[in-house]
């Protein structure tokens, strides 16, 4: 079996371990009688990025932190463009959770704070801490925040996280997303590199482009799923969840167990203000009509085809 059937296993184990996962953690909190709004808000941030948690941290513990580096710059840009442009596409997205505008502020403030931190060529391990304890802050602060929130968005939050609560079923999730992460971890990291290499990609791009892409497909199958059920909270919440955990949680935690993230000069000009150009997008959708319309889809995928060119073009000059 060659590299590239070996990465595709891989990503079908890590989406089936993220969804055992994420109902085993919410059967669980259910039974031991966690409160649901924070269970539920916790699980909308950090559903879709387990899968990368484990990939990036294992790929820093295997000595390919540009692999990891890579794949959490280029899934924010992917949860923009692709994620959030498509479900738009099938579905025009209601946004009504409030936070969303605050927390998207503080996800543009975290890309701008990391893209300082690297002007030094490097995330210093402090550099690191900060990161992690400041998205431990904001997730805080939004559960002590949740009776802000309208009753219908309290409820749409606290339905993500209802599943059965029975022991065994869940402790068996949480097994089976054990095995399937780490295998599906094992293996990406393992032959990416090799399909990368085959593609004339370095380590660095295999992560941004074939690695975040292919994790991010996942995503975009229930984000299409939540827009037609008109869940457009869930969806924007997904996406601003997912980056703000790339961003600090990621990102951070590398720089932490690494004791030390080299940042490539390149990373700096152009992958990090691309990150930060699309969660910008985002503003005068959530600070204006709150909706997300077929016609603001369409222009954010363009403008991911776009960054693809420029992709393209930096790896053949």
């Amino acid at each position: 079996m060659n590299a590239t059937l070996w990465f595709l296993l891989s990503l079908v184990l890590l989406a089936i371990g993220g969804d055992s996962i994420v109902r085993g953690i919410a059967g669980l909190g259910r039974r031991l009688g966690w409160p649901p709004f924070a269970v539920g808000l916790v699980l909308v941030a950090l559903a879709t990025s387990i899968p990368e948690l484990v990939v990036n941290f294992y790929a820093v513990a295997a000595g390919q932190p540009d692999l990891a580096l890579g794949n959490a710059v280029g899934s924010n840009v992917f949860n923009v463009g692709l994620t959030l442009a498509l479900a738009a596409v099938m579905a025009p997205l209601l946004v009504r959770w409030r936070a969303l505008s605050t927390l998207l502020l503080v996800l543009l403030a975290a890309t701008a704070l990391v893209i300082v931190m690297s002007l030094d060529g490097r995330l210093s391990v402090l550099d690191g801490a900060i990161l992690v304890l400041g998205f431990v802050a904001v997730i805080g602060y939004r559960i002590v925040r949740g009776g802000d929130e309208t009753p219908e968005v309290r409820a749409s939050i606290e339905d993500f996280s209802r599943t059965s609560d029975l022991l065994g079923q869940n402790l068996l999730r949480i097994a089976i997303a054990a095995v399937s992460l780490g295998v599906g971890a094992w293996l990406l990291v393992r032959h990416a590199p090799a399909m990368g290499q085959a593609l004339g990609f370095t380590p660095l791009l295999t992560g941004l482009l074939p690695v975040a892409l292919g994790t991010a497909l996942p995503e975009v199958a229930g984000a299409i799923g939540a827009a037609r059920r008109g869940h457009g909270d869930l969806v924007a919440g997904h996406v601003i969840g997912s980056s703000m955990v790339n961003m600090l949680l990621v990102l951070g935690g590398m720089a932490v167990i690494g004791h030390g993230l080299a940042i490539p000069a390149s990373f700096v000009r152009y992958e990090l203000p691309a990150a930060f150009v699309f969660s910008a997008m985002m503003l005068p959708i959530l600070r204006g009509d709150m909706r997300v319309s077929r016609n603001e889809g369409v222009l954010l995928f363009i403008a991911l085809l776009v960054w693809l060119a420029f992709q393209t073009l930096q790896l053949h000059r």
